[in-house]
């Protein structure tokens, strides 16, 4: 199913309260990539959050909390973002993160080589965790044990034992 991007003056009460938080969100931790149409209204995985804002409000919320409270660095969450849009062959959210990734301070052949669906061999230590994370579970795989104990040790040097979590 596809749904049409809503402009903004079409928007019911609880639709703009939801676009203005969507917008806030992509402002402050989303930049550089088209996230709207010239007339206003949201494009990608957000037309159809602002469609169906009893589901989208919760979305974007757990959206929000995951950006925000992450405890990997940031590349290495985006090497996760990356992995898991290319898997499943999602060409909005690819198209947006390899923006992010970049300002991240990903490298050009880093992303094009997560998107392709392979394993760049110059990652650091826990983006690599992340990757191997992210593509086992994107596969629907259960987390083998000995990639949750790479990952462990990996993000816990990192950022501590709250990086345990690899969220």
């Amino acid at each position: 199913m596809r749904l049409d991007p809503l402009p903004r003056d079409r928007l019911a009460p609880e639709q703009q309260r939801l676009d203005q938080a969507m917008r806030a969100g992509i402002r402050a931790h989303l930049q550089g990539f088209i996230s709207e149409r010239a007339d206003g209204a949201l494009i990608g995985p957000f037309a159809p959050m602002l469609h169906f804002p009893e589901y989208g409000k919760p979305l974007w919320d757990v959206i929000t909390a995951l950006s925000q409270h992450t405890t990997l660095p940031k590349p290495a969450h985006e090497v996760a973002i990356l992995v898991t849009g290319a898997c499943f062959r999602s060409r909005y959210e690819i198209y947006a993160h390899e923006h992010v990734a970049e300002r991240s301070g990903l490298s050009a052949q880093k992303i094009a080589t997560i998107v392709a669906g392979n394993r760049p061999g110059d990652l650091t230590p826990v983006e690599a965790a992340a990757y191997d994370v992210a593509a086992c579970l994107s596969r629907g795989a259960q987390l083998p044990e000995a990639t949750y104990k790479v990952a462990q040790a990996t993000t816990c040097r990192c950022q501590g034992a709250e990086g345990s979590t690899a969220r």
